[in-house]
């Protein structure tokens, strides 16, 4: 196996693959790159078993073959060297040389044949859409997810797939994302899966704002997306998410209507003084006015006072200050709507414009 590339067309797929290869791994070979030269391209792959990323670039001089090199080290290498250098990389035996202007490299390498590849998916459903648009939903919600929560289907991302809707939808109990686009090509009947934390993050870094389109391909047990010269496939959770639709307050017919930046800038001051450990403020509304107050244990307060569209009568309810902030990151609108129930209800923030994008912020008692 052989082929010769200029730096930087090797070091872009090398970046997409590299970040699913684990640095602690139980399989010696799960280090490891697999590289493979076919037809005038070569292909890396990277796996962790949950989650793989094949990426592809055209290459000279090519000597077909396939071969597992170290991902680490090959990654820091070629990010390393100068730009516009021309990379010749070469088997020989159980090593490979790499080449590089007057630097010489010699890696370790292990057989291809021991190299865990996902199987061929039980294709359910065919799924294309811009690129930006399925990034953007991403975006909106990711940051909801549970981390390492003990409800394991928590720990990922639901796409749901219905008609002509495609939903993203992330919650860790105590606050829910949502946002949805409409797709062309409708289906045949409802679809929802969820795809682990690691594979929303890695989708998240793949993808990127430009014109192009993906391919979502729905199996039984994986997700696959195809983009460009790249192939991401995902093992899927196996468990149930909640009824999702269920957590949205209904009747929240108490609303305030505010500039998000204004907002957002006064609950990153109130939160200076806000109680370390559970993070709550008290939103104050009465009609023309939000206000914002933060205590901690040291009898500190901070309270901040803004003009608001609203006409509520004396309604006060603590939350998150930390939560209220990330879904205000994730709406896109110079206006925000914050639905109110009761002082004991859940809050729904969503755009004035837009209602696409939901959240849901779950009550603190103060």
């Amino acid at each position: 196996m052989q082929f010769s590339i200029q730096r930087e067309v090797l070091l872009k797929p090398l970046q997409q693959v590299v970040g699913v290869v684990e640095r602690r791994q139980t399989l010696p070979v799960l280090a490891n790159l697999l590289v493979q030269v076919r037809d005038g391209k070569v292909s890396m792959t990277g796996t962790d078993l949950e989650v793989e990323m094949v990426a592809s670039a055209a290459a000279e001089e090519t000597g077909e073959g396939e071969v597992t090199i170290p991902a680490r080290k090959m990654f820091d290498i070629v990010r390393a060297l100068p730009d516009g250098v021309r990379i010749d990389l070469r088997q020989n035996g159980e090593r490979v040389a790499l080449h590089a202007g007057r630097s010489r490299f010699t890696l370790a390498t292990l057989p291809a044949t021991e190299f865990p590849t996902i199987d061929e998916i039980e294709l359910v459903e065919r799924v294309r859409l811009p690129e930006a648009v399925l990034k953007d939903l991403m975006d909106r919600t990711a940051f909801a997810m549970a981390n390492q929560d003990v409800r394991y289907y928590l720990n990922g991302m639901l796409l749901d797939l219905a008609e002509n809707t495609l939903r993203c939808v992330a919650t860790d109990g105590h606050r829910l994302a949502m946002a949805e686009t409409e797709i062309e090509a409708g289906v045949g009947s409802r679809r929802q899966i969820i795809i682990p934390r690691k594979g929303v993050l890695e989708l998240v870094g793949l993808f990127e704002a430009g014109e192009g389109e993906v391919e979502l391909e729905f199996g039984r047990n994986h997700l696959r997306v195809h983009r460009d010269d790249v192939v991401f496939t995902s093992k899927l959770i196996d468990g149930r998410f909640p009824d999702y639709e269920a957590v949205v307050p209904i009747g929240a017919d108490k609303t305030v209507d505010i500039e998000r930046d204004m907002l957002r800038a006064s609950l990153q001051r109130a939160a200076i003084l806000s109680n370390e450990k559970y993070r709550g403020v008290k939103l104050e509304v009465s009609p023309g006015t939000l206000r914002i107050v933060a205590h901690n244990p040291e009898q500190e307060e901070a309270v901040e006072e803004l003009e608001a569209e609203t006409s509520v009568d004396d309604l006060s309810v603590g939350f998150n200050v930390g939560y209220l902030m990330d879904a205000l990151g994730a709406l896109r609108g110079d206006r925000v709507r914050v639905s109110l129930r009761d002082a004991q209800s859940s809050c729904l923030l969503q755009d004035v414009e837009d209602e696409r994008t939901r959240h849901v912020i779950m009550p603190l008692r103060l």
